[in-house]
Formats: C-alpha cells, sequence, structure tokens
C-alpha cells in the first residue's frame, strides 16, 4: 500500500527505447521529466548505454539505456502516474506485451527512502539489482548509493554482476 506523504524526495527513473530514433525519444523523455522537478540543480542525468534486449523477442533491436534523478514533490502512485502519462504522450502503446519493443520505457528505480509494495507499483525497483543496464548508469550517477532495505551499494552490485551479463557500449556521455 502506498501510503507515502506528498514531500520532495529524490526519486530515480530508468529510461530505455529500442525503437525509432532512440536517443531523440530518451532526450524528449528526459525533458519531460525535467518538468516535474525543481530547476536544473535539482536534476542529475547518466550516461546513455547501449545494450541487447533483456528477455525480449528474439528480433527486437538494441536498447538505448539512461538514469535520471530528479528532485520530486508528490507520492510514489503520482509519478507513476505521471511516468506512464509521458510514455503514452511519446508514443508507447499501452497495454503492449512486457519485454516487447518500445519507443521509450520509464521505470521508477528508487523513491528516497520509501518502499512500495502494490500491485502496480513496486519500490526499489525488484530486478534493478540484476540489470547492468540500469546499473552501470545509475553507478555514474550514485555509485554509493544503497537502496532501502539494502546493505549492498549501487557499485557494489555493478561488480557482482556475472560474466555472462551483456557488456554495455557507452553511446553518449552528455545528452
Amino acid at each position: 500500500m502506498d501510503s507515502a506523504a506528498s514531500r520532495m524526495v529524490r526519486a530515480g527513473i530508468a529510461l530505455g527505447s529500442n525503437l525509432g530514433d532512440r536517443i531523440s525519444n530518451l532526450r524528449a523523455a528526459r525533458d519531460l521529466l525535467r518538468k516535474l522537478t525543481s530547476g536544473d540543480s535539482a536534476y542529475i542525468q547518466a550516461p546513455i548505454y547501449c545494450s541487447c534486449p533483456v528477455n525480449c523477442p528474439a528480433d527486437s533491436p538494441d536498447f538505448f539505456n539512461t538514469v535520471v534523478e530528479i528532485n520530486y514533490n508528490g507520492t510514489p502512485a503520482q509519478l507513476l502516474e505521471q511516468t506512464q502519462a509521458i510514455e503514452v504522450q511519446l508514443g508507447r502503446i499501452p497495454d503492449t506485451p512486457p519485454n516487447s519493443p518500445r519507443i521509450i520505457d520509464l521505470d521508477i528505480l528508487y523513491f528516497g527512502e520509501h518502499i512500495t509494495d502494490a500491485d502496480n507499483l513496486l519500490i526499489p525497483h525488484p530486478r534493478m539489482t540484476q540489470r547492468r543496464f540500469v546499473l552501470q548508469p545509475l553507478s555514474d550517477i550514485r555509485p554509493s548509493m544503497t537502496l532501502p532495505g539494502d546493505f549492498v551499494s549501487v557499485l557494489g552490485h555493478l561488480r557482482s554482476l556475472t560474466p555472462d551479463v551483456a557488456p554495455l557500449r557507452l553511446v553518449e556521455a552528455d545528452w
């Protein structure tokens, strides 16, 4: 149940795109997310990386992935509603099968120290510590951060991934 009162928190959001002009898709999402925060000092972004699709159909194009962190004044449920609205605004078709190719994908990774366990939202994101395409960009901006309910840093999780997890390719550091 989401019982977080509306308050300013640091929220991490993963951005991914594997259809169309992927960098333009990420920039458009970034610009809309930036409008949810209070000024540039309340916003940071990681570099963009290219990754192989994970658990997607065999012919899926590679993803471009990054992470942004914003100061957000609201609840996790409100942020979820706003990120889903951004996805639709940018052309994502609602209710497409999981892991299908998409113009934009926005996932809330963390919301301050808050833990949410609701049907439509789990925070911290339950699979983020197993995904190099999330951990690498996140470690670029928050390497020493420890997620709520965890004892290992983001960088520690990244270093613990097995070598069989496909490496990433840096696409653009300053976008």
